[in-house]
């Protein structure tokens, strides 16, 4: 055993030889969206990501399925499984079946293995102080997913957030390591504040960001201002808020937005600063919106502070 559970990593981590270990992670989620299709991409690659995150290679996957048969289409399950497998072959990964119950509700993801050189292996815990944080794709799709469910935006509107989330982090994860990174997590449930947290469990490692440079989707900070929200996000900002200094005049509702629980979201990575701002350039020229959104700081506390 390679990892033991007692750190929030991203995935599990097995050692089966001198130079390889495997992978291990399933995630599943319930539509997000209105496309069959493009939910099955979005959870693909948000089944996908955690591979991506701790420097590994996706080389296998099975789907999970949760169907209400009797009472929805299967074409629509039709169209769910080629998203899912048409990211799962863009991720250069093999489908091994998977596993299918009925259920009142549909849900829909992947258990997917990974392999990585034990040497190589990126964990959420190599945090260094002075390292720079690079974050590469925007927040916000709780809150937008939320409005599209209550149609209270357009698919229009939508489309923004929805290639982000059909977007592989697999190009950011190849850069990471070969730029070296330190440590690194992807942005998902917990909101990019609780992700965050858990990059600094170890040493007397804090983090300060700068709200001016973290990315959000066009039209989010609205429907903040209207308190269209996930559930996720109050329990999110319940829990992970007492870890939180905010400094300066940062309205809530702002502030509510880095709780926002993300699904396939971006990579957050810890890297000394001159490779964060070379990371940051060729992913820009690669059409991926990675900003540098702030640094690790000496804290004994394992504080975050938003200035």
């Amino acid at each position: 055993m390679l990892r033991s559970i007692d750190r929030l990593d991203d995935a599990g981590v097995y050692l089966i030889s001198a130079d390889t270990a495997i992978i291990q992670t399933i995630d599943f989620i319930t539509p997000i969206v209105n496309d069959p299709y493009s939910f099955g991409q979005i959870a693909a690659a948000n089944s996908i990501s955690d591979v991506y995150t701790m420097g590994g290679r996706p080389v296998t996957a099975m789907n999970v399925v949760c169907f209400p048969s009797g009472e929805m289409d299967i074409n629509i399950l039709k169209e769910i499984l080629r998203g899912g497998l048409d990211k799962i072959q863009e991720a250069g990964a093999a489908l091994m079946g998977g596993h299918s119950v009925k259920d009142s509700e549909m849900k829909y993801g992947l258990s997917v293995t990974g392999v990585v050189h034990p040497d190589k292996l990126i964990t959420n815990s190599g945090t260094k102080t002075g390292d720079s944080l690079v974050l590469t794709k925007p927040l916000g799709t709780g809150v937008m997913s939320t409005a599209l469910k209550n149609r209270l935006i357009t698919d229009k509107e939508m489309r923004e957030t929805l290639r982000s989330m059909t977007t592989l982090n697999k190009t950011a994860a190849e850069l990471m390591i070969e730029m070296g990174a330190h440590a690194c997590t992807d942005i998902t449930g917990f909101g990019l504040i609780g992700h965050a947290s858990h990059l600094i469990q170890e040493g007397e490692t804090g983090i300060e960001f700068d709200f001016q440079a973290i990315p959000f989707f066009a039209g989010v900070m609205e429907l903040s201002r209207k308190e269209i929200y996930p559930g996720g996000l109050g329990r999110n900002r319940d829990f992970y808020a007492p870890q939180v200094d905010f400094k300066g005049r940062i309205p809530e509702y702002k502030r509510n937005m880095l709780f926002d629980p993300q699904t396939s979201g971006g990579l957050l990575i810890a890297l000394p600063p001159a490779k964060a701002a070379v990371m940051v350039e060729k992913l820009q020229k690669k059409k991926i919106k990675a900003v540098i959104i702030g640094k690790v700081i000496k804290n004994t506390d394992h504080r975050i502070m938003v200035k």
